[in-house]
This record gives C-alpha cells, sequence and structure tokens, in this order.
C-alpha cells in the first residue's frame, strides 16, 4: 500500500512546505513535518513524546539536518526556513518524489549519481522515532553528515532566548543528551552495519529564530528556536543503510534491526484486519481506501486505567488535540468497526464508561493530565449511539450486559436533570445551556463570549436522544431486561419532535425554546435527524432536510456551518485566534460532516452511485494537506482550502463509514 506524490509537488518549496506527513506510535506521541523537510508549525518535530499516554507531550527532538558528498559534490539534504526567508539551496529541490509506503514517510533524493531513500517511522508503543537512509545499490559511496538538533517543551509553547543548559555525552555511536531540570533524557543512537562506523560530536549551539509560518498565518508567535546538539558522520557505500534511533528516556531492549520491519507488519495487520472484517467489501479505489484504514489507525491510542493494560481512546486530531469523549466516540464506528478491529472498540467504550459521572461522559481530558471536563451535552448521546454501533457489528452480548447499566444510568440522569441544565422535559426533548457554556459540538467561544450558544433545545440532541431510545429498548431486550420504558419514552420525543419542523423553510429549525426563542438559521445539525438509525421525522420531511442541506450547505469537502446566505456567515476560516474562532461555526465546512450527509441522502435516495460521487472528492484529499489523512475543516468558499488540524479522527471515520456503508453492497434501489 503506497500513495505517491510527483516531483512537481516536491521539488518546489512552497507546496512542499504546505505538505505535511504524520506518523503516531499508539500513546499519544508523533512525529510530524513538511514534505520539503521545514519546520512550518510548532507541533513539527521528530519525536513529540507522550510522557503520560496519551497526553503529556513534550517537543524532544526537533530535526535532523543532512549534507551528503558524492566524490567532489556537497549536497544539502534539509529545508529551512528562518526569519529571513527560506534558505538555499533547499535540499527539497534534490527530492524526485515522496511516498507514503504502507504509513511510512519516503523521500528519494537524487545526488548527482546517488540515490538516496530517506524514511521516517515509530516504534509502536513506545516514545522512539528512527529516520533511516538506504544508498542506491549502484551509486557511488557517499558521506553522509546529520546536524541533531533538540529541545525540551511543552509541544504548545516556543522556545526562546534563554539560560537552558543542555549536557550531551558521546560514545562511538550513541548520545545522551540530558535536558535542563531533570527533563527526561534522549537517548540518540546511529545503528548501521559492522563497516559503517558512525561516530558522534558533540556540539552545544543555538539556532535562533526559526519561522513558522503556519503560526504566523494564524496571528501566534511563529519564531522558535532549537539546540544543535552534535553531528554524526558515516560512510555508506552502495546498497548500505544506517539508521538514527531516538528515544525518550532509556529505550526498551528490542532487535532494532527489525524496527522498520515491524512497523511494517503492523500496517499489514490492519489492511489485513480491514481486508476480512467485511463481506462483501466495499467497492472503490483500494489505494485511498487502504490509506484510509492506516491513517484511522493513527488516532488509536493507549489510555490506561489504573491496574490495567488495555484501556484505549481516541486522539481527536493532530497536532494539537487530546481525546475528547465527542469526538472519540464519533469516530469510534469508523476507525474501529469499519476496519475490523472490534476489540479495540470494545476497550475503548470500556474505557470511557469508568470516567462517566452524573450521567455524562468527559467532553476531554486535558493534556497536562488533570481532572476531566465535563461540559458537552452530546458526547454522552454519542456515547449511546456507539455502543448500539459496536453491538450491531460484533453481537458482542456480554460486553453490552457490562455497560447496559451505564446506559440506563445515563437515561436516568437525563430525565432527571444533570450539570449544566442538561435534562429531558415534559416533552421528551433534550434541554441543555447555561451561560458562558457551550455544550454542542458548535463550541467556538473566545474569552467568557460564546460564538454559538445554542442554549434551549438543540435539534442534535432530541435526535440523538431519540435514537438512542429507541436502540436501549432493542438492547434490554438483548439482555433479557424490560425495554418497554424506553419505548414508551422514544414515541414521547418523536410526537414532540415535530415542533422542529420550519414549514415555512422546508427543513427544521436549529434550537427550540432558547432565551431568544426559536433559533431558525439554516445549519447541518438537522442531518442528524436523518442519518441516524432510527429518524424522528416522517419520509417526506427526511427527503426535505435533505434537499435543503445539498442546496445551501453542501461543498466537495464537508457541509458548511452556516447558509452562505445567513448575514453571520464567515467565507473564511483563516487570521487569528479571534478571527478563527467567529468563523469555526458560522460558515467553515466540517469534514466530519460529509459521512452523515451522504448516508441521510443514501437513506432517502437509495442512490449508491450518487453516494460515491459525494465522498471521491474527499479522497483526493488525502494527497493535499496532510498527505495520508484528512483535515478537520475547509473554508465556507471557494476553492474551500483545508484549516485547522490537518489529521482529524471523526474526518477519516465518518468517510471512511458512509463509503462503507453505501458501497458494500448492490444499490437496493436502482436496477
Amino acid at each position: 500500500m503506497y500513495l505517491h506524490l510527483p516531483d512537481r509537488l516536491c521539488t518546489e518549496p512552497l507546496p512542499a512546505l504546505e505538505r505535511e506527513w504524520l506518523v503516531t506510535n499508539g500513546l499519544g506521541g508523533f512525529a510530524a513535518g513538511t514534505v520539503a523537510g521545514g519546520l512550518t508549525r510548532r507541533y513539527h518535530g521528530l519525536l513529540v513524546a507522550a510522557l503520560h499516554p496519551p497526553v503529556g507531550r513534550r517537543l524532544l527532538v526537533a530535526k535532523l539536518d543532512e549534507r551528503a558528498e558524492v566524490g567532489d559534490e556537497s549536497f544539502a539534504l534539509y529545508t529551512n526556513v528562518w526569519r529571513s526567508g527560506i534558505e538555499e539551496p533547499a535540499g527539497c529541490r534534490l527530492l524526485r518524489r515522496f511516498d507514503l509506503v504502507e504509513g511510512v514517510p519516503t523521500w528519494t533524493f537524487q545526488l548527482g549519481p546517488a540515490r538516496l531513500v530517506k524514511r521516517i517511522w515509530m516504534e509502536p508503543g513506545h516514545n522512539v522515532t528512527f529516520v533511516g537512509y538506504e544508498l542506491d545499490a549502484s551509486a557511488p559511496p557517499l558521506v553522509l553528515s546529520c546536524r541533531l538538533l533538540v529541545n525540551d517543551r511543552d509541544h504548545h509553547f516556543l522556545t526562546r532566548p534563554g539560560a537552558q543548559t543542555f549536557q550531551a555525552q558521546a560514545a562511538g555511536a550513541e548520545l545522551v543528551i540530558r535536558p535542563p531540570e531533570c527533563g527526561v533524557p534522549i537517548h540518540a543512537r546511529c545503528l548501521s552495519g559492522p563497516r559503517v562506523q558512525p561516530k558522534w560530536q558533540p556540539d552545544c549551539s543555538w539556532c535562533r529564530d526559526f519561522h513558522l509560518p503556519v503560526e504566523a498565518a494564524r496571528g501566534q508567535d511563529h519564531l522558535d528556536d532549537h539546540l544543535a546538539i552534535g553531528r554524526c558522520t558515516v560512510t555508506l557505500r552502495p546498497g548500505q543503510t544506517v539508521t538514527f534511533r531516538f528515544a525518550a528516556g532509556a529505550p526498551a531492549e528490542q532487535d532494532e534491526r527489525r524496527a522498520l520491519e515491524r512497523y511494517r507488519q503492523h500496517s499489514r495487520a490492519r489492511l489485513e484486519e480491514w481486508a476480512t472484517c467485511r463481506r462483501p467489501r466495499a467497492l472503490g479505489p483500494a489505494v485511498p481506501l487502504g490509506q484510509l484504514v492506516l491513517a484511522a489507525d493513527q488516532f488509536i491510542a493507549s489510555r490506561p486505567a489504573a491496574g490495567e493494560r488495555d484501556g484505549h481512546t481516541v486522539i481527536a486530531g493532530y497536532p494539537w488535540f487530546t481525546d475528547w469523549g465527542r469526538d472519540t466516540m464519533i469516530s469510534l464506528p469508523g476507525l474501529t468497526l469499519a476496519t475490523g478491529r472490534f476489540e479495540i472498540a470494545r476497550q475503548i467504550l470500556r474505557t470511557w464508561a469508568r470516567h462517566v459521572e452524573q450521567g455524562m461522559i468527559p467532553n476531554r481530558f486535558p493534556d497536562e493530565g488533570s481532572r476531566p471536563e465535563y461540559n458537552t451535552a452530546d458526547a454522552t448521546l454519542w456515547y449511546l449511539w456507539a455502543i448500539d454501533q459496536y453491538v450491531r457489528a460484533t453481537g458482542d452480548v456480554d460486553t453490552l450486559v457490562e455497560l447496559l447499566p451505564v446506559m440506563k444510568d445515563i437515561v436516568a440522569w437525563h430525565r432527571r436533570g444533570t450539570r449544566h441544565n442538561i435534562r429531558v422535559g415534559d416533552d421528551g426533548l433534550v434541554h441543555a445551556g447555561e451561560g458562558g457554556v457551550n455544550l454542542t459540538w458548535m463550541d467556538a467561544k473566545i474569552g467568557d463570549r460564546v460564538i454559538t450558544p445554542r442554549m434551549g433545545k438543540p435539534v442534535e440532541l432530541s435526535a440523538l436522544w431519540y435514537d438512542g431510545l429507541c436502540n436501549l429498548a432493542r438492547l434490554a431486550d438483548l439482555c433479557d431486561e424490560p425495554g418497554d420504558e424506553y419505548v414508551r419514552l422514544a414515541e414521547a420525543t418523536r410526537r414532540s419532535f415535530h415542533r422542529f419542523w420550519n414549514e415555512k423553510l422546508g427543513c427544521c429549525h436549529d434550537v427550540l425554546d432558547g432565551p431568544h426563542g426559536t433559533e431558525s438559521q439554516v445549519r447541518p445539525n438537522q442531518v442528524f435527524a436523518v442519518s441516524l438509525t432510527h429518524s424522528p421525522l416522517e419520509r417526506e420531511w427526511q427527503a426535505a432536510v435533505v434537499a435543503v442541506c445539498e442546496r445551501s450547505l453542501l461543498t466537495r469537502f464537508g457541509l458548511r456551518s452556516l447558509d452562505p446566505h445567513d448575514h453571520s456567515y464567515r467565507g473564511r476560516y483563516a487570521g487569528t485566534l479571534l478571527q478563527r474562532d467567529e468563523a469555526y461555526h458560522q460558515g467553515t465546512v466540517w469534514g466530519w460532516l460529509l459521512g452523515p450527509f451522504v448516508l441521510a441522502h443514501y437513506r432517502v435516495h437509495r442512490d449508491a452511485q450518487q453516494a460515491r460521487r459525494f465522498l471521491e472528492p474527499m479522497l483526493g484529499q488525502l494527497w493535499t494537506a496532510g498527505v495520508g489523512s484528512l483535515s478537520e475543516v475547509f473554508d465556507g468558499d471557494e476553492p474551500h482550502r483545508p484549516g485547522g488540524c490537518f489529521a482529524q479522527a471523526w474526518t477519516v471515520a465518518e468517510t471512511l463509514r458512509a463509503w462503507c456503508l453505501t458501497q458494500s453492497a448492490p444499490d437496493p434501489g436502482r436496477g
């Protein structure tokens, strides 16, 4: 499985700097950068270690600046962006191609008569990154000199001139770096064959004023410093390889010669699980779908409970999110069930069950590892949905028996009321909201000002509640428990749901009974009333909702968060934090919403070919921003430039899930 970028996108610094790569280790740690090799974000680095999985992430190794000598010629392979501009010669001009090969970012350089291949991967389950180089068998000998740049900072913050003191101790192929203030030691080692004799030469010079253009465009601090701690020089002969290993702390005892093969085996295992989990197989292009499966794996991370080792969660997005309850539950079916990873799905559901409190799952776990935040009205309802999706896919009644009391407790708390005025009224509709708190997925907030408060009865909450009750009645029956009460509650919600219908616009109101009455802006939240398993809408209303969303909100890469004709619409997600937050849910396109729209359209029209046409442009994004993954958001206006996280869990998950559900069987609605 490989995904290829041609040389025209690699050799010019600007397009190569705009395309990013990502590898992860299953702990929340990662390595990320640009195809060009230059740093453009504060989050770029060769080793961002999750010291308290999946949080506590620190940037420890920034980059390697490589120079190669072939005969009398010297070639700089690296690319740096300084305050003064892009350093020339930019090493990306020597690239002939960039590939993802079984999830491994792979660069091919042409250095005169020599072809050199570079690869970056991580050790699954360990805060260890490898950078490998392989000289072509027909090439002349090559001298490779690599300068190592390190740091020791929270990955959210930048380093500026200060009194940090690092210590480095070299012993042949090994370099041990001790950061200031008792930080985690970095163990750097050059792994090579018997005829290659690497040697580290310690250094200690700060490289000041790396310019980070993505941060600058976001109106944030954009100058960073890294410490050049040492240089390693090796001579490669035709066909030889050399690999650098960077570990947070002392690395585990493993066969380092097989590190790349272990990573490839990990990727192959994911593809094999996907290949065998469905009958019939989903129709469609093998490379984009297979790459989506590998991208899905990047978001699965360890979150073990005290005394246990098998807990898992979902990282919402790279490079800055941790695990969020809402994102985890929305993403779970696409990341795990659609890819055959049923045991991981079970572990995630059980992990989050331990954190249910007053009928709510947390909105998020802060990166510093402090107490979870319980400030979401929809994440818990998505949790009910995810459990039902899991049971439908696996038939695992044993796990259902374990989780059913949690589900029943959630329903009970919602009926009597829980935090933030989240409660189900006498009419069976879900009310949520209090001043200064944003509880739905439209959660942009600037200081104390909530951009889209949506206090009252948001349409998707009652749609999720209705679906959850219908599912719970069935699940209770599977456990030989009575479900009649849930049937009765669901029917009460269905009868009241007609209040959401806006006869004038031919679609649903967005919020009922808010502080200012009814909010009737045309937003995408109503699509869930059609896309979920159980719809509270009549058939003709379902078709009307789909038609309005297609006409007013649909783009090639998702649904706009607001109708462009609305006076509050913002067509570009760009600029300062204030400007971006104001646009976040006021017109910005959300990639994850493409999945529910496609499923809603398929429910109404049963047209698998049209569903495929909706999804194919998103698959093309695998080559565009985060190479091999899908972005969080896109501009509402053409050309719908990607933004936010360059790798977002629910965008990947919902695209993959929608493709599988609409393309895995002959279209029943067409001859």
